[in-house]
C-alpha cells in the first residue's frame, strides 16, 4: 500500500465529513456556544497526539543525539512551537487551547467542564477516570478515548496517521464562512474564536499538508501491515469525528428546543 491508496479509501469518509449538517447547524451564538464547550476537548487532545510525536520523532532525552531525519524533526518542532506558543490577537504569548479556552469566556460559554478535566489531569489522574466525572456528550467522551487507546498502543504510523488524517484540513469554509457571519451580530464576543481559526489555519499553512504525508511514508515505510493499520487509523478517526459532530449536533438542537 502507499499513501495514495489510503488517501483513497478514506474520501469517502472525508467528505462526508467535510458535508456534515452541524457546520449548517450552528446559526447562533448560542449554538457556537454549545459547539465550542464540546469540540474544546478535541483541542485539549490535540496537543497529546502532537506531543507523543514529539517524543518518537525528536530528541527530548538527556543527554541529546540527533534523530535519523532532521526533516521530520523541524517540521514536528515548527507544530509544538505554533500550537504551544503561538500568539494571541493581542501579542500575548499562549497555547491555542489556552486561545480556545479564551474564545469561549469571551462567547460566554461554560468553561468548568474542560477546566475541572485538566485540573484532573494534572493532578494525576487518568484521562478515562477525569472524563468519567464530565458532563459532556458520551460522543465527546468516545473521541477523547479513542485519541488516547491509539497513543497508548504506542505505534508511531498509528500515531502520526490519527494527527495527519484525523486532524488537518477538516473544517471546512462554510464553517468559517458563518463565523464570519456571527461575528457581524455580536464583534467582541466572536473575535476571539475567529482569530483562534484563522491562526490555525494560517500556522497548519501549505507546508503542513506535504510534510506530514512524508511524515506517513517514512513512519510506515514499505510494510504493508503497517500501512494497513494506519489506513483503519485514519477511517477510525473520521468515524470518530463524524460521531463528535453528531452529539454537538444533538446538542445545539437539545439548547434551541429548551429555550422555545
Amino acid at each position: 500500500m502507499s499513501i495514495n491508496k489510503l488517501k483513497s479509501r478514506i474520501q469517502p469518509l472525508r467528505n462526508e465529513l467535510i458535508a456534515h449538517p452541524v457546520y449548517s447547524r450552528v446559526s447562533s451564538i448560542e449554538d457556537l456556544k454549545s459547539f465550542t464547550e464540546e469540540h474544546v476537548f478535541a483541542v485539549w487532545d490535540f496537543m497529546s497526539l502532537l506531543k507523543t510525536l514529539q517524543q518518537h520523532l525528536t530528541c527530548v532525552q538527556v543527554p541529546w543525539c540527533p534523530t535519523q531525519n532532521a526533516e521530520t524533526r523541524r517540521f514536528i518542532n515548527e507544530i509544538v512551537v505554533g500550537e504551544e506558543s503561538d500568539v494571541d490577537a493581542q501579542g500575548k504569548t499562549m497555547s491555542h487551547f489556552e486561545m480556545y479556552v479564551n474564545a469561549m469566556t469571551a462567547l460566554g460559554a461554560n468553561r468548568s467542564e474542560i477546566q475541572q478535566f485538566t485540573q484532573r489531569v494534572a493532578a494525576n489522574v487518568s484521562v478515562y477516570e477525569a472524563l468519567n466525572t464530565c458532563q459532556i456528550s458520551e460522543e465527546t467522551k468516545a473521541f477523547v478515548r479513542y485519541t488516547f487507546e491509539v497513543i497508548y498502543r504506542g505505534k508511531i504510523h498509528e500515531i502520526a496517521s490519527l494527527f495527519t488524517f484525523g486532524r488537518e484540513d477538516l473544517i471546512p469554509d462554510m464553517f468559517l464562512k458563518m463565523v464570519k457571519e456571527l461575528k457581524i451580530q455580536a464583534p467582541e464576543r466572536v473575535q476571539g474564536f475567529l482569530y483562534y481559526l484563522e491562526r490555525h489555519i494560517e500556522i497548519d499553512g501549505e507546508d503542513h499538508g506535504p510534510l506530514s504525508l512524508k511524515l506517513m511514508d517514512e513512519v510506515c515505510e514499505n510494510d504493508p501491515v503497517k500501512w494497513e493499520e494506519a489506513t483503519l487509523v485514519a477511517e477510525q478517526a473520521l468515524r470518530m469525528r463524524m460521531q463528535l459532530w453528531d452529539g454537538i449536533r444533538h446538542k445545539i438542537q437539545a439548547s434551541s428546543m429548551a429555550s422555545v
